[in-house]
């Protein structure tokens, strides 16, 4: 396919690293591309970054069938731009998209598209301590139909957002609620598909755990809601007895790409790693013996996330005296040196531009 390249008329004015957030400020492009049942995919375009009309009864305002990722572009000390995983991005959005009934893309195309894009934009990678530019490719159902079905159109779109540090004010733990009376996910359903629902379903009790006082949510299993899932939107690490344990993929987890990153370091490093279930009353009673060591999630935006205590009904668990656990940093500390090009690349992760 042809990648057409419309200019726009007039650049938008870039904001100062310093003053970054997440998510609100976009670029000058986007990448566009269509699928109908008689061309496949087709028509890769970038061009001006603008809204995406849409008739009301477009089928994903509806069903909610769509798909997306996230991922980053990172400015190296020497002005260099490069990415992290970015194949594993893609090919975690073709097998969501089989579970929403979605063609798939070509992934190799995509990648392709994603750097020709960046290279327009590079200007837009910010250069500050830990900013970066977020990227988030999404496809979206765009038949005009009321029926339940899946849909025959649909549009695949990549849109670039500079961000700033996730931890402002330093690398500290965070709080979080277990919730005994919502789950997130089933085996069976779309938990381990990166899709709006899922989101959607997460947010009544994001909002419960504030109310707490509590950053994040701590999702058990939907089957006998005792095995641990998730925390937020990361995956999450147990340290027990110099032992690292994540729970293993079930069909309700998302198989995060930082997860998989700290599982591969982990072994490089000679550390013991078990993939299994793992209740939360097994961390309720290893805490009390004195084997808990350390808990953090991992993901795309904070990388990792250490945890610094857990409140579970009446039970509130102090984890690593409140402050950031070594293994916690050892993991942040590599996999942002990793991504920003301070260190070498143990595994064929970095993709240059």
């Amino acid at each position: 396919m042809q990648l057409n390249i419309t200019k726009a008329d007039q650049l938008k004015t870039k904001p100062d690293d310093s003053k970054l957030s997440f998510g609100t400020i976009f670029t000058d492009y986007m990448f566009n591309m269509d699928y109908n049942p008689q061309d496949g995919w087709h028509n890769p375009r970038i061009e001006p970054y603008a809204p995406i009309n849409m008739d009301p009864a477009t089928m994903v305002l509806h069903y909610g069938q769509g798909v997306f990722e996230g991922l980053k572009a990172y400015r190296t000390e020497t002005g260099a731009v490069q990415l992290f995983r970015p194949k594993d991005n893609f090919k975690r959005m073709n097998n969501s998209s089989r579970l929403l009934c979605i063609p798939e893309i070509d992934e190799n195309f995509a990648l392709d598209a994603l750097k020709e894009l960046l290279i327009i934009e590079k200007d837009w990678v910010p250069s500050a301590l830990g900013t970066s530019l977020y990227i988030r490719p999404t496809i979206i159902a765009t038949d005009p139909f009321l029926g339940v079905r899946a849909s025959h159109t649909y549009r695949f779109f990549i849109i670039f957002s500079p961000v700033g540090a996730y931890y402002p004010e330093g690398f500290n733990p965070v709080k979080i609620w277990v919730t005994r009376n919502h789950v997130r996910a089933v085996r069976g359903g779309v938990g381990e598909a990166k899709t709006p629902g899922n989101y959607a379903a997460s947010l009544y009790a994001g909002e419960q755990a504030h109310k707490h006082g509590y950053t994040q949510v701590l999702w058990l299993d939907g089957i006998e809601q005792e095995y641990i899932e998730e925390v937020g939107a990361m995956n999450i690490f147990f340290v027990i007895n110099g032992e690292l344990i994540t729970p293993i993929l079930n069909g309700s987890i998302l198989p995060g790409i930082t997860r998989d990153s700290v599982i591969n370091l982990a072994k490089m490093w000679g550390i013991k790693v078990s993939e299994r279930k793992i209740g939360i009353s097994e961390v309720v009673d290893v805490h009390a013996s004195g084997k808990l060591d350390e808990i953090f999630g991992s993901g795309t935006a904070a990388v990792i996330s250490p945890v610094g205590e857990i409140k579970y009904g009446d039970t509130v668990i102090t984890v690593s005296d409140g402050k950031v656990g070594a293994m916690a940093n050892r993991f942040y500390k590599e996999l942002t040196d990793i991504q920003y090009g301070k260190t070498k690349d143990p595994a064929g992760w970095i993709e240059p531009i």
